[in-house]
């Protein structure tokens, strides 16, 4: 039954990209309107596309708090490439994504579509561009959400932040926005911290393929307060990080929403 529902799962989330790419390829033309209308109109196909990507694979949403009103600047802890798709369920923003991630099935190709903002976190040349990008769309009246722990991990905790891609918020004196992500997955089924969390030496392919297995899983999300704005990045990302933890329940044992 398991592996027939993940067959299942996998033949609808290709039906379902490859309508919304008959969506997301037409806004690569549409070069000749505003740069805000364009802007909106894709965050908003890649919001739809999530949402629907979210109940394919069984994902059960539980959102605490509000999130922030564009423009803003949003920090998560990383646990998964399920991370994506719960939070463009729950914010209209552009992410800021390792440039890997253009090279993974389905989502990549979403994420290209939609003007996700690559990173080469092994060439520190390349932060400066990033930044000047996520002006771009805060400029826009855009939301950016980027993942400054840098790797996903097996959400024990919140590991240490990197710094670098602060400076957007410092140089347009932004408060940066904190979300805490959490999951859990069925009891008979092994812990979010392996069945859901992404690390490590795991597969892409084999990873994606036992979690879809799942008849569902949980996905906690908890916006915080804004931190103000600092003029120390380090110390900044540091004040995040611990708006994170605040609201951080760790993927490693299962809880019960019943």
């Amino acid at each position: 039954m398991k592996h027939l529902r993940a067959i299942l799962r996998i033949f609808l989330l290709v039906l379902w990209t490859g309508t919304m790419s008959l969506v997301f390829f037409p806004l690569r033309l549409l070069s000749f309107m505003s740069l805000s209308v364009v802007l909106q109109l894709q965050v908003t196909s890649f919001t739809t596309w999530a949402r629907g990507a979210a109940g394919i694979t069984g994902m059960r949403i539980h959102r605490e708090g509000n999130p922030p009103n564009p423009p803003f600047v949003l920090v998560s802890n990383h646990l998964s490439y399920m991370d994506i798709v719960l939070l463009a369920t729950q914010v209209d923003a552009f992410f800021v994504s390792k440039s890997e991630v253009a090279t993974w099935p389905v989502i990549g190709f979403l994420a290209r579509s939609v003007n996700t903002i690559f990173v080469d976190r092994n060439n520190h040349r390349d932060v400066p561009r990033v930044i000047d990008e996520m002006e771009a769309v805060l400029k826009a009246g855009h939301g950016v959400v980027f993942f400054p722990e840098g790797t996903s991990s097996d959400g024990a905790d919140v590991l240490r932040f990197k710094s670098s891609l602060f400076d957007a918020p410092i140089r347009m004196g932004y408060p940066v926005h904190a979300v805490a992500l959490s999951y859990e997955a069925p009891k008979t089924y092994p812990p979010a911290s392996t069945s859901v969390c992404w690390w490590g030496d795991m597969t892409f392919v084999d990873h994606l393929y036992r979690l879809l297995q799942m008849p569902w899983f949980d996905a906690t999300v908890v916006f915080g307060e804004g931190v103000q704005h600092h003029s120390n990045r380090r110390e900044f990302a540091e004040a995040t990080r611990q708006a994170v933890k605040r609201g951080f329940r760790p993927a490693t044992a299962h809880r019960s929403w019943e």
